[in-house]
């Protein structure tokens, strides 16, 4: 189904794993598009997890500079679109997707990364956006959503000097949550995926959809949300199921009901 894509599923989980890895699994035109068809392909699906991930050394290296290069400003322009189309995509589906960094995450790389709900890095993991060197700035978020990570002076660091950071210093920061050994990477990313597929899925998506949509408001509006989002919950059999096994001290066997 898709040419650059490998997309799986275990269970209640989706894998997508961006396979360019000659390229270093550089985006183009055509990642993007299949990446936006892969998104509607969960959204659309039993799964209730999905991890993004990159073949071989890298996650995702950056865009296509080949692709790139002769481009004039229009046709950099419906790039970029298409960049910021897939990421607001991914912040906007209604159910979790995790970044699971296996590389090199730079430039759309990162960009990518960060448009997920949050990101496990390998020890071998690297990190930047490079586009300065290139003469040009970030073009698929990243001015955006790196700076909401990290903060201003720290984004204004990273995308003016173009400076290659490591997991570690990536997770001192705020860019990733978990850091994980290269050689148990890929079982401890299913691990956590697992885990988390096996809640509710009114759980999971109401827990992304009122921090996504709270993080921009006020906090007497935020927590209005919060309210809602918490209350409409007490109408499911999963909450019924979640508070009678916790009192009962066995596991909760949720029906996404």
């Amino acid at each position: 189904m898709y040419k650059n894509l490998i997309y799986d599923v275990d269970g209640k989980v989706a894998k997508i794993t961006i396979n360019r890895p000659k390229a270093m699994n550089a985006l183009n035109e055509e990642v993007l598009s299949e990446m936006y068809e892969a998104l509607l392909q969960f959204e659309g699906g039993s799964e209730k997890v999905a991890m993004i991930t990159g073949a071989g050394k890298a996650f995702v290296a950056g865009a296509d500079i080949q692709a790139m290069v002769s481009m004039d400003n229009l046709k950099a322009h419906e790039l970029a679109c298409l960049g910021h189309r897939l990421m607001n995509k991914i912040e906007s589906c209604e159910k979790p997707v995790i970044a699971a960094i296996n590389g090199f995450a730079l430039g759309g790389g990162l960009e990518l990364a960060m448009s997920c709900d949050f990101r496990l890095a390998s020890t071998a993991a690297k990190f930047g956006q490079p586009e300065i060197a290139l003469g040009i700035i970030p073009g698929f978020s990243g001015t955006q959503r790196l700076t909401k990570l990290v903060g201003t002076g720290m984004a204004s660091y990273m995308i003016m000097t173009g400076e290659m950071i490591d997991a570690k210093r990536a997770f001192d920061i705020g860019i990733v949550e978990k850091i994980i050994d290269e050689d148990q990477f890929e079982d401890e990313c299913a691990k956590i995926a697992e885990k988390m597929a096996s809640k509710s899925i009114y759980a999971l998506k109401a827990g992304k959809q009122t921090i996504e949509n709270g993080v921009n408001m006020d906090i007497l509006r935020g927590s209005r949300l919060e309210i809602e989002s918490f209350a409409q919950l007490f109408s499911t059999e999963d909450q019924k199921e979640g508070m009678s096994a916790f009192l009962e001290k066995r596991k909760a066997n949720f029906k996404d009901s």
